[in-house]
């Protein structure tokens, strides 16, 4: 940090980003074209559509001209009052108030006729695209303009910010990105703009090991709030309460970060939290699963976006966009003989298009209008690529196109950084990557549980229902919106008043909370390629001979099989033992008894496995899949194609895009903490606080 002439601290001001700028001059020209071609698509309706007739091209450029008043002017009290018949018919209300709009523009502009209703609701439907598509293509009602539009909304909202010399920071997380993909996306053009950063010297690329386990939830608590001990996986059980854990459950995350927290997150001091798991210890958290259910979460700008039919009809139209691109990318998986691949009919379309469209559009618009407010920082998750690379290949080219769309929506985004009240310096990092590979299932006709029940001999073994993390996406976001205080709130909240239990939304399958044991004392969960087993009459931590004793042949048996690669147990005399087909690795000495069943999974790995065994949580046997290295293939126990949460490959292997003016880590980064120190010393560097001891 430098000084200025009185000798006061300046914080280093970031560098411009080569952002492409959309053109600024002569706005009102492209404004006037783009409602000339309204009127003309209008005209050429009125020939095709027998219900449609216009006198003349002035009496249709007045038809846009009123049409757009009302959308502007009256537009907002309209879907206040029909919100939950927008909500009840997945957005495609919005298509019938459009069509209204048409008909009372008409009314007031003379000149033209509409036969039917159906006619208007053409006609809506047909100007909803021209809007998208043209004035996309002129800068006028395309991403640029719809960010400064949802921007300034915003900022009407609230007291205007002060302007400030101080940068803030934006740490923009994609979901499920690892190093190598990115390195790859930047020289082949999926991410060109990240691949900017790095040409021209505005950011350094550096790569990162997460903890086990290596997903978002762990690696989330470790971000922001420094701390993820005891978080053994996505889910666990818990052996005193009989629970399952579920990360991105708003319940169990709100009581996991009463648990992690101690009051000094990442985001601490009027942060921003948008669409994480967990907060950061700030008050300013939307679509945060740990404070969605919360009284003080922030809910009162959560649906101000929808105010305007553009920003509606723009997520209604890419979500069918998105929806078609799925079902044509799984087609010509399936007839390209494309392996491995998984079933991706059903509901999956539509769960994909409300995480890759639906949230990611709310969750840009919100934080264009962090910026605007001029926010210190914001951490948010993009999704989208994970969800689709975990049904597609972190590699397929459906996968690769939503990371070209995040990359190029981040660069958008990032034009609002000019009427900012304050300079920002930008982070893009993953929390984790992904590996792939069939599915344990699809290799071996039988999922974990069912080897696990056919070892134990005796007893019983239940495995809960376990929801997909999309559908918990897709849930946190239902819940956040009927906490929302609002009109449009309380209509979300009545909407969705039968799927609500605990105070929670859950559509699609629910994930088990209270496993109901009966004569069951085996419990299977899943984690990726991370399986954990735990003997629920037991009590404590289960020893490698007291579970000899009650199921012989089940960890030998477990051990031997093809698909698994190594299982943590804890032994009455040797202490923890990493169990491989060939050999043993005993981690209190190091020492290996035959062939190291850790070499395929890196140098790190005995330190990761002693951190997690000494997890109160710790399951009674961890198990993971095994791993592939000349491959690069693992198996899932979820039916998942792309994988995270246990040891081997990519997945364990994220990166972190770092601002070039900001100090650079000097040594390997290992572990989420790793990178909050890291996130918290270039947030002291920027607004002048103590920064973190190196070794906190």
């Amino acid at each position: 940090m430098t000084t200025d002439a009185e000798g006061s601290r300046v914080p280093p001001r970031p560098p411009d980003l080569p952002i492409a700028r959309p053109p600024q001059n002569r706005r009102w020209i492209r404004v006037a074209v783009l409602g000339v071609v309204q009127a003309l698509v209008l005209l050429l309706l009125s020939q095709v559509l027998g219900g449609l007739q216009i006198d003349d091209f002035v009496t249709a450029l007045w038809l846009v001209v009123v049409l757009g008043a009302l959308n502007a002017i009256v537009w907002p009290f309209v879907i206040r009052i029909t919100f939950k018949l927008v909500l009840l018919t997945l957005g495609l209300f919005t298509f019938v108030l459009n069509a209204v709009f048409i008909w009372a523009a008409a009314a007031i502009v003379g000149g033209v006729e509409l036969s039917s209703f159906w006619t208007a609701l053409m006609v809506a439907m047909i100007m909803t695209i021209v809007n998208i598509w043209v004035g996309g293509m002129l800068h006028v009602d395309g991403d640029f303009v719809w960010a400064s539009k949802v921007a300034h909304r915003a900022v009407k909202r609230n007291e205007p910010p002060e302007p400030t010399d101080v940068p803030g920071v934006l740490f923009i997380q994609i979901d499920g990105l690892g190093h190598d993909v990115l390195a790859e996306a930047m020289q082949s053009g999926e991410a060109s703009f990240l691949g900017r950063l790095v040409s021209e010297g505005t950011h350094r690329l550096h790569g990162w090991e997460c903890d086990l386990s290596s997903q978002t939830g762990a690696m989330q608590a470790g971000i922001l709030l420094g701390d993820n001990h005891n978080m053994p996986a996505f889910r666990w059980y818990e052996k005193e309460t009989g629970r399952v854990m579920v990360t991105n459950r708003p319940k169990d995350a709100a009581e996991i970060e009463s648990r992690q927290s101690s009051g000094d997150g990442l985001l601490v001091g009027g942060g921003a939290s948008r669409a994480n798991v967990f907060t950061g210890d700030t008050d300013d958290a939307m679509f945060t699963f740990s404070a969605v259910t919360t009284d003080d979460a922030n809910h009162d700008r959560f649906l101000y976006v929808l105010s305007t039919p553009m920003t509606f009809f723009r997520i209604i139209a890419l979500s069918v966009v998105d929806i078609v691109r799925e079902k044509r990318a799984y087609r010509a998986a399936r007839r390209d003989g494309v392996e491995p691949i998984g079933h991706r009919g059903g509901v999956y379309p539509l769960l994909r298009a409300a995480t890759t469209v639906v949230l990611a559009e709310i969750t840009w618009s919100i934080l264009v209008a962090d910026i605007a407010r001029g926010v210190p920082s914001a951490y948010v998750d993009l999704v989208g690529y994970d969800e689709v690379a975990h049904h597609s290949g972190l590699r397929a080219p459906d996968a690769l196109d939503t990371l070209r769309r995040t990359d190029d929506q981040l660069e958008r985004l990032l034009t609002t950084l000019k009427d900012a009240p304050r300079p920002y310096y930008l982070v893009v990092l993953a929390d984790h990557g992904q590996t792939q590979g069939a599915t344990f299932k699809q290799r071996y006709g039988e999922t974990l549980d069912s080897v696990v029940k056919t070892l134990a001999g005796t007893g019983a073994v239940a495995a809960p229902v376990l929801a997909e993390e999309g559908w918990n996406n897709v849930n946190g976001l239902l819940t956040d919106a009927a906490a929302d205080g609002s009109t449009l709130g309380k209509a979300v909240k009545r909407a969705t008043r039968k799927k609500t239990a605990d105070g929670e939304v859950v559509i699609g399958p629910d994930t088990e909370r209270t496993v109901e044991l009966d004569d069951e004392d085996i419990v299977v969960l899943a984690s990726g390629n991370l399986g954990l087993v735990s003997f629920a009459k037991l009590p404590g931590r289960a020893t490698r001979q007291q579970i000899d004793a009650a199921h012989p042949g089940l960890i030998d048996g477990l051990r031997l099989h093809p698909g698994i690669g190594l299982i943590l147990v804890r032994d009455e005399h040797e202490g923890d033992l990493v169990l491989g087909p060939k050999g043993i690795r005993h981690l209190d000495s190091d020492r290996v008894d035959g062939e190291d069943p850790l070499t395929v999974f890196g140098p790190n790995t005995a330190d990761h496995l002693r951190r997690t065994s000494g997890f109160d949580n710790c399951p009674d046997l961890l198990v993971n899949s095994f791993y592939d290295p000349v491959a690069d293939e693992g198996a899932a126990f979820e039916e998942l194609i792309g994988f995270h949460g246990g040891l081997g490959g990519a997945q364990s292997h994220p990166f972190v895009l770092a601002p070039s003016g900001l100090t650079q880590p000097t040594e390997p980064l290992v572990g989420a903490r790793s990178i909050h120190d890291l996130f918290k010393n270039w947030l002291s560097e920027v607004h002048g606080s103590p920064r973190v001891p190196t070794d906190a």
